[in-house]
């Protein structure tokens, strides 16, 4: 018997694991697919959320726009660094609590909106082009499923 080549998945770890596992190819090919699609619009992944949500609040705090995203403040805040510096984003003292920060989209960056919008409607077909209507629906609900899981262990 001929021994067994190493797997190149740094995901594969047999046996144990296997939803987590294509889970993470998952996250990786679609962050990757994201990437290629946002390419041109000089964004990276998450920070197109971020944009969509200014686009559609107007003028937000940092602090809850770190809220709203779910992640470390320190990455909200090298996004937003990295906008600022590129046209995207202003943020300023607020002027009814100088301690907190306004962060508001500018009009340069109102240019990409139909553009990202439509990244992530190409997005959404090529994750779920291959299933049918009651596919989709399952799959959503699984993965709020899996989701409310990772919430309530934290």
């Amino acid at each position: 018997m001929a021994p067994q080549q190493p797997s190149r998945d740094p995901f594969d770890i047999e046996p144990f694991g296997a939803v987590s596992r294509a889970l993470g190819r998952v996250a990786r090919l679609h962050r990757a697919a994201a990437g290629e699609l946002l390419k041109s619009t000089g964004l990276y992944p998450g920070q197109e959320l971020l944009m969509m949500h200014l686009w559609e609040m107007g003028a937000v705090r940092q602090a809850d726009l770190i809220d709203t995203l779910g992640v470390d403040p320190s990455t909200v805040t090298k996004m937003l660094q990295r906008l600022q510096r590129t046209g995207n984003v202003t943020r300023t003292t607020d002027p009814a609590d100088r301690r907190a920060v306004l962060v508001e989209a500018t009009e340069t960056s109102n240019a990409l909106e139909p553009e990202i919008e439509a990244a992530w409607k190409t997005l959404e077909e090529r994750t779920v082009g291959g299933l049918d209507p009651a596919e989709r629906a399952e799959l959503l609900r699984l993965l709020e499923k899996v989701e409310v899981n990772f919430c309530r262990a934290t």
